[in-house]
């Protein structure tokens, strides 16, 4: 970078091709060869640029005319000089521009970058808002859902297990009754339909049997007699949603339990026990109807696991992967709801556990619960 106040030599000030064209046309006007020399000499005269001596002009000529001739470089020279000082003006005006505007884009790319930034951030928030919100709607849905199978239940229990009460104490008397008169009638005459009566006194004892205990198996399940929160035994609810399962369903499907001993665990059954009946129904309902369904429970340390195996027809990847997205379904309109898996994934993680679903195409579906021993500390 050249400026007014650097010492230049000739050579940077004009090429060797120009000092030799000047050279040849001063030479031509003088009529004697002019030679230049990069130290003084006698007979020789100054050439300055900047008040300093550059080169010196040797010529055979009189002295004034060797000084106009060193005039004449000396003109040269300067105008040399200034050019170049403009030229270098002019470029480190256009590099002052160039790292002003490279600097203004990178500020810009810096603002740029920030804001991207920022506004990535704000709809991270958003969707977890989103989210957040979603989850707490599904879980006040789910709990008014478990609030109103509470509330059916208990009102079930209430309005049949008085006249189940009454229809199998009848039953039972009417069964006594029935052995008084058979030892007093004529066995000959009245002995089949008297066997009849016992057949029909038998069965509807059996058939107030059976929905005494699906009452009791409701309400178990229901959890309507026990507080929200307290130890439960998470064997007891798979029996009794096999239970309920098997009779809804009405499905010729084998469901195999392998139940280890456990230890009771905290938590809410009532959310408990309608993870492992959705669980269970997904499983039935991936089967067909000579399918086999396995619930398996154990102890690994510090968890409880429930494992739900099917032998139905799998999923593939991306119905795998939105397994747990609410109203999601692969079965036909108005035949599911698609909240059973994000009910169990729910329960669970309310639960401070954690859910594995694992299936291929044709290899059946294994769905995992793991629930912890002890209720984690606040």
């Amino acid at each position: 970078m050249f400026d007014a106040s650097e010492d230049l030599t000739l050579a940077e000030l004009l090429s060797p091709a120009q000092v030799e064209q000047a050279l040849a046309l001063l030479s031509k006007l003088c009529g004697v060869k002019l030679t230049l020399l990069s130290v003084p000499e006698d007979q020789a005269t100054a050439i300055e640029f900047n008040l300093e001596p550059v080169a010196w002009l040797k010529a055979d000529l009189s002295p004034p005319q060797r000084e106009a001739a060193a005039s004449m470089l000396e003109l040269l020279v300067f105008h040399a000089g200034k050019y170049r000082l403009a030229a270098n003006l002019h470029r480190s005006a256009s590099q002052a521009s160039y790292q002003e505007l490279q600097e203004q884009n990178a500020a810009l790319q810096v603002s740029e970058a920030r804001y991207r930034h920022l506004s990535e951030t704000l709809q991270e928030q958003v969707d977890s808002q989103v989210e957040m919100i979603r989850e707490s709607q599904q879980r006040l849905y789910e709990s008014a859902r478990l609030r109103a199978v509470g509330q059916l239940a208990a009102g079930m229990a209430h309005e049949i297990n008085t006249p189940i009460g009454f229809i199998t104490s009848n039953l039972h008397t009417a069964k006594e009754y029935l052995n008084d008169l058979t030892s007093e009638a004529d066995e000959a005459s009245h002995q089949e339909l008297i066997e009849d009566f016992h057949c029909l006194l038998a069965e509807s004892l059996d058939g107030a049997g059976r929905i005494s205990r699906i009452i009791r198996d409701i309400r178990h399940f229901a959890n309507i007699d026990q507080s929200d929160f307290h130890d439960f035994d998470l064997n007891a609810l798979v029996k009794t949603a096999t239970k309920l399962l098997q009779s809804e369903l009405q499905t010729n499907a084998t469901v195999s339990l392998q139940l280890d001993s456990l230890p009771r665990i905290p938590g809410y059954p009532a959310r408990v026990g309608q993870a492992i009946y959705n669980a269970m129904s997904n499983a039935l309902h991936s089967v067909e109807d000579e399918g086999q369904v396995t619930v398996s429970t154990r102890l690994d340390e510090d968890m409880v696991e429930i494992v739900f195996t099917d032998n139905g027809h799998g999923m593939d990847e991306e119905t795998l992967a939105r397994a747990f997205e609410p109203f999601f379904t692969t079965r036909a309109v108005g035949k599911g709801t698609g909240l059973g898996l994000s009910v169990v994934r729910d329960a669970v993680k309310a639960h401070h556990g954690d859910v594995v679903l694992t299936s291929r195409v044709g290899n059946g579906t294994t769905l995992t619960l793991r629930l912890p021993t002890r209720w984690p500390s606040p």
